[in-house]
């Protein structure tokens, strides 16, 4: 019988890449994340929506403004503008390597200056079905947060990147892409716990880079 390795966070995401120079320059220049968000060099082929988003949450609305800025000097390219919406300020690039980063904060409007500071880091992996996924997860140790429809996310309390699970169809809507893709997520998660395995939307869990 295989043994299930519990994970309880996640300490890195590695971002797959054809040209890993260029990747690794356009994270420092944008948003400066530092070890949590790593670069390995791939040649496996993709092509389309990779199936993930990453989020920033920020501060402020001008701390959306002040990546999205740096992330377009950097080479990314506006996928949605910087508009407001219900939950806050929001928008989304598209990295040169071709991951998709969504830049959003709650508040409405600025109350201090715009610093680029960080909040946290999101991964959300786009499922198609998202109970199977979700018990996935939970069988391999984390606890479930809040979870509605097709959403999930999970408690991961004192981790470098937080989890969640979307419909993928959602997510990519969400993102503002078509859902359409093929091919290989060039993604890989890591755990503190050093899990390697697949989960159900072949999403790869591993060793960081």
């Amino acid at each position: 019988m295989d043994t299930i390795t519990t994970i309880t966070s996640i300490d890195s995401v590695s971002i797959e890449a054809t040209d890993p120079v260029v990747a690794e320059r356009f994270y420092a220049e944008a948003f400066g994340l530092g070890e949590r968000i790593r670069v390995i060099e791939t040649d496996a082929p993709t092509s389309g929506f990779r199936g993930y988003t990453l989020s920033l949450t920020v501060p402020r609305p001008g701390d959306v403004r002040l990546l999205v800025d740096r992330a377009v000097a950097a080479g990314a390219t506006v996928v949605k503008p910087i508009a407001k919406n219900l939950w806050g300020v929001g928008a989304t690039v598209q990295a040169p390597d071709g991951a998709i980063w969504k830049i959003a904060t709650t508040a409405k409007k600025d109350t201090t200056p715009a610093t680029g500071a960080v909040d946290s880091i999101v991964l959300l992996l786009g499922a198609e079905d998202v109970t199977a996924t979700k018990r996935f997860y939970v069988d391999h140790g984390l606890k479930l947060g809040k979870s509605f429809g097709s959403y999930a996310e999970f408690d991961l309390p004192g981790t470098a990147v937080k989890l969640g699970v979307y419909k993928r169809r959602a997510l990519a809507k969400d993102a503002g892409v078509d859902e359409a893709g093929t091919g290989s997520h060039r993604i890989r998660i890591a755990s503190r716990e050093g899990a390697t395995f697949t989960d159900p939307d072949g999403f790869v869990w591993g060793q960081a880079a």
